[in-house]
């Protein structure tokens, strides 16, 4: 059978339908309108806001809804009037804000919020996986929601963002609070954190050598002190020299080094993960008996079950208390006491996130591509996919990439 023309090709009869067509341009995939609702927390201890008015207007301005509730942003110093003047709807009533489409709060949502949920929401806030309960995670996951915890998510470098920056606010928070004790004013000795001319500098000991560390590191040393830094790891301590672009005291855990450390310093930072400590408590209350008094111990781990055998939980209204002549300082939220700070930070993550949500078409089509935002999912569609929650509360489990793919 002879060939059929076709221009500069030719095909066999009845196969001109099986050869390659002409590209077909992407589509691009559907923007959707965000409703999105900031509620006041209710927390007394958060003084953080997840958006700033200024995010608000980049939110705004690419055609996304945002409803403030009134006096949400008071405690960062955010007037309702900037964020009304940015393009917000500012509400008065609590239960008008959790009909919104997304959710955006830094607490754990509560049991009385989660009953105001109208249900098939996204929520954003923290998880705070040890204060949780197994009752408000069956409330959430009746409510049908898709939970997103905020410390979870990743970034493209697979770090996590917002521990990221609220470690370093708190590392940088603990030296400034540090100096605030150690004055006459707060009940201190009346001596300056840091060093000058002819007078030996003050001793801070760092527990830890990870972000929050590394950031109370360089304060300390920024203001002249000399710094001692314990860990359980040789490849943190060599990191955190590498970052630091000059060589501090490092040293691992050996009890006796650090009982004599501990007995000469006048600030101790603590700002290990609690999981990462060796056994029990890494500075025990005879440790702490035998320190110098008006020496003040700063224990940002105390959330997670804290450094010290004598720490005990306070909070920013009654930060401190004194055992052994040694004044404690274990507030759980740090970062709170620079609020606006912590709240800039928050937000400059946030705010993008969300845009990138909207510009995909909303999350649950952004979730499906994104590695980051699967990753910071705990419940999917009422669907529990947090495997250490699950085995906590004895709740099952999926594996959301399997819920996708089957979705």
């Amino acid at each position: 059978m002879a060939p059929r023309s076709q221009g500069s090709r030719n095909f066999p009869i009845g196969q001109e339908f099986y050869q390659p067509k002409e590209e077909m341009l992407e589509v691009e995939r559907r923007r959707k309108q965000l409703a999105i609702g900031i509620p006041k927390e209710e927390n007394k201890g958060e003084n953080r806001i997840c958006l700033t008015p200024q995010s608000v207007e980049v939110l705004v301005n690419n055609g996304h809804d945002v409803m403030v509730e009134r006096g949400a942003g008071l405690a960062s110093n955010y007037t309702d009037k900037e964020y009304s003047d940015n393009g917000a709807l500012i509400v008065n009533a609590k239960s008008e804000i959790y009909q919104c489409d997304v959710i955006m709060q830094v607490s754990p949502f509560s049991s009385a919020e989660i009953d105001m949920l109208r249900g098939n929401q996204i929520l954003f806030s923290a998880l705070q996986i040890k204060s949780q309960c197994g009752e408000n995670i069956r409330k959430l996951m009746q409510k049908k929601v898709t939970a997103i915890a905020l410390e979870l998510v990743k970034d493209e470098h697979d770090f996590f963002p917002v521990v990221r920056s609220m470690s370093e606010i708190a590392g940088i928070s603990a030296v400034m609070i540090a100096g605030e004790y150690l004055s006459k004013s707060h009940g201190g000795k009346g001596v300056m954190l840091g060093g000058i001319t002819g007078i030996t500098p003050t001793e801070v000991i760092v527990l830890g050598a990870g972000t929050a560390a590394e950031y109370a590191t360089r304060a300390a040393s920024g203001l002249g002190a000399m710094v001692k830094v314990f860990d359980d790891s040789i490849y943190r301590l060599r990191r955190l020299e590498d970052h630091l672009g000059h060589r501090v005291f490092t040293s691992i855990f050996h009890p006796h080094v650090l009982e004599k450390a501990l007995a000469s310093a006048d600030v101790v930072i603590g700002a290990l993960r609690y999981e990462k400590n060796i056994s029990g408590f890494i500075v025990t209350e005879d440790m702490v008996a035998k320190m110098k008094p008006g020496s003040i111990i700063i224990d940002l781990s105390i959330d997670q079950g804290g450094c010290f055998e004598t720490s005990m939980m306070t909070t920013h209204k009654d930060p401190v208390f004194k055992k052994f002549g040694v004044l404690h300082y274990c507030v759980p939220n740090v970062p709170s006491h620079v609020a606006r700070t912590a709240s800039l930070a928050l937000s400059n993550i946030c705010s993008p996130l969300l845009l990138q949500i909207g510009h995909n078409g909303g999350v649950h089509q952004f979730i499906k591509y994104d590695v980051g935002l699967r990753h910071g999912t705990y419940i999917y569609r009422g669907i529990l996919t947090n495997r250490r929650l699950g085995d906590s509360f004895g709740i099952l489990a999926k594996d959301i990439d399997l819920l996708l793919a089957a979705m």
